[in-house]
């Protein structure tokens, strides 16, 4: 079992930065691939970035690619979205998910655990 907790969502101006972090707890953490994922107002909930178990293999949405950085720290059970050059379009609910699976993972369907989302607003 793994539970996750997102924190470090707010608003911001676009254009602007904000760090995502998803806190695990649970043996599992360091053999999950993880990702972050994001779910505007009537739209579905859409993948942003994805990170295997160690690190070695990560995979980002076209809309965040160069500006969004997924990274992991397994000696802290914490998986990281650094988030850049902020712009409207990318305010949602943000969730981090964790897989059984290690390896990478891309489709929301694999994921087998969430957490409750944390809130990024970008102003224009």
């Amino acid at each position: 079992q793994v539970q996750l907790v997102e924190s470090g969502g707010g608003l911001v101006q676009a254009g602007g930065s904000l760090r995502l972090s998803c806190a695990a707890s649970g043996r599992t953490f360091s053999r999950s691939a993880m990702g972050w994922f994001r779910q505007a107002p009537g739209k579905e909930r859409d993948i942003v970035a994805a990170i295997s178990w160690n690190g070695g293999s990560t995979s980002y949405a076209d809309s965040v690619k160069g500006r969004f950085t997924i990274s992991r720290d397994n000696a802290k059970n914490t998986v990281y979205l650094r988030m850049n050059s902020l712009k409207p379009e990318d305010t949602a609910v943000y969730y981090c998910a964790a897989s059984n699976n290690p390896v990478l993972v891309t489709t929301s369907a694999r994921y087998n655990y969430w957490g409750q989302g944390t809130q990024v607003t970008v102003s224009s």
